[in-house]
């Protein structure tokens, strides 16, 4: 029997009786305790007809069980889909349906909704809730706590995580085991995790940087985490003291440094403090150093490769930079037009290659060999160079993604959008700074010759179609976008106009 996923994350914590939840009821689950829940769950997903290779869609909160499930998903050989918890049912529907899942997990609160959507897709439906109750864990409990693991190879498809295309169209990455196990070893040794390391854990779950980088890393390395619903000040600052390391998204830090409890001798005693999902300011960290006398270890990874590089964790931590490639990770600057490989200091778009670069983008052939090269180069799509020392640095994005408190906002999906509206004759949605989130997104409308868009219906009827984290922050009438000589929408242009929008007032 082989399962090297299961293998080396769960199976060798078999039978250990130290902690590895903390959770915030105050319960502590140890990792047989986990272990044995996660086998529970998996004899359920055998009883629903799941086989090795089907997929599992799970749009669930944060808990203990939600994590369970994941780690019951790879004892079965089922591939696991997490869901952003704000999608829309519409949302979930193309979910759904692309993905051919089998089993629906969903949260009690939607399942008059989803029951008949699942049914018309052949899939069956189950809920678990944040509280850890529900129909998947009522018929989990009598199950035994051992699980026939079922054999897998490293090839095999261990998850999909779904990421917007420019188009409104969403892709499929297919995350081999490979993929998933090989980051989290590299991580654990790179950033020196070990069993005597307690993660404070306040991100989701539905995300790779929550799942797929904290948790495996701290089931990679035996140790345990602070599982926290969600990023909760009051509770970060509490729980901080039993912790010694913690991974966020920008937005975070900010928080943490806002409030006054937040001082040099609450974390005198963590070794780490690592941010990513997003840019980090420098005004950021050179206030995080000051206040705290650590210096945030920034990092860059996406949904289709996890990490690729870091800043060293001996060595500088250079603001503005996400340090080097990881380990067995490869990195060149590419001409976007040419593919040839520019010189140090050059911008071009980023290129990588390692065991951690996913399989392909799942019943997507042609968006597969436009993005991932044959020589298995991943054409990343965010733009950045490489300085004299090695740093890579980030400077855009090729495809006017916005990330927005650590989440993908893809411009054209909202502009779908409004240019349905009435009034609107054209749209252009663009991520501007924000001290907060890293980006927020405008709307930038255009209207139709004699009509006054009615904003407030505007941002309602996105507010029923979209997550509320794609939702405009501000729209704005304008009489035209700006094009170029093709009739292309000059984007950058109008960045750099709205640039200071949400920029701090000042005295």
């Amino acid at each position: 029997m082989a399962n090297p996923l299961y293998d080396q994350l769960f199976g060798k914590h078999a039978g250990k009786t130290t902690p590895f939840l903390h959770l915030a009821s105050g319960a502590t689950l140890t990792h047989a305790d986990f272990l044995g829940q996660a086998a529970q769950i998996a004899h359920a997903l055998s009883k629903f007809g799941l086989v090795p290779g089907d997929r599992l869609a799970a749009q669930i909160e944060k808990s203990a069980e939600a994590l369970a499930l994941y780690a019951a998903c790879v004892q079965a050989g089922v591939i696991f889909l997490p869901l952003n918890t704000a999608y829309t049912v519409d949302e979930l529907t193309y979910f759904i349906e692309n993905s051919g899942a089998k089993l629906v997990v969903c949260d009690a609160r939607i399942e008059a909704a989803l029951t008949p959507i699942a049914s018309d897709l052949g899939a069956k439906l189950a809920t678990l809730n944040g509280d850890g109750t529900g129909s998947l864990t009522d018929a989990a409990k009598t199950e035994p706590t051992s699980f026939d693991i079922v054999d897998r190879t490293a090839d095999d498809l261990a998850a999909f995580l779904y990421t917007s295309g420019t188009t409104g169209r969403s892709k499929g990455a297919m995350l081999t085991q490979a993929n998933l196990l090989s980051n989290a070893v590299t991580l654990v040794h790179y950033w020196k995790f070990t069993d005597a390391d307690v993660l404070l854990h306040a991100l989701p779950i539905f995300h790779t940087h929550g799942l797929f980088v904290a948790t495996n890393v701290m089931l990679a390395a035996g140790g345990s985490m602070i599982f926290l619903p969600k990023f909760d000040l009051d509770a970060m600052i509490a729980n901080m003291p039993q912790a010694t390391s913690m991974m966020g998204v920008p937005t975070f830090y900010t928080r943490l440094l806002d409030d006054d409890r937040f001082t040099k001798e609450l974390t005198s005693h963590m070794r780490l403090f690592i941010s990513g999902s997003a840019p980090l300011l420098a005004e950021t960290h050179v206030r995080f150093e000051e206040q705290t006398c650590h210096r945030i270890l920034e990092r860059y990874g996406m949904t289709e490769t996890n990490m690729n590089t870091s800043n060293p964790y001996d060595g500088e931590r250079r603001a503005g930079t996400v340090g080097f490639p990881l380990p067995g990770v490869e990195l060149k600057i590419t001409d976007t037009e040419s593919g040839k490989s520019l010189p140090a200091g050059d911008v071009g778009q980023i290129e990588v290659r390692g065991p951690n670069v996913f399989k392909g983008y799942w019943q997507m052939p042609d968006k597969t060999a436009a993005e991932l090269r044959q020589d298995g180069f991943f054409i990343t799509g965010d733009l950045g160079k490489v300085d004299e020392d090695g740093y890579v640095h980030i400077v855009g994005r090729n495809k006017d993604l916005i990330i927005s408190g650590g989440y993908n906002i893809y411009p054209k999906e909202i502009e779908l959008i409004l240019d349905e509206q009435p009034g609107v004759l054209e749209s252009a949605v663009i991520g501007v700074p924000h001290a907060d989130f890293g980006e927020t997104v405008v709307g930038l409308i255009v209207p139709q010759a004699n009509h006054e868009p009615d904003l407030d219906s505007i941002q309602t009827a996105v507010s029923e179609d979209l997550a509320r984290f794609k939702h405009p922050r501000k729209l704005i009438v304008v009489d035209s976008l700006p094009r170029n000589t093709m009739g292309k929408v000059q984007k950058n242009i109008l960045r750099e106009q709205y640039a200071a929008l949400f920029a701090p007032e000042t005295t």
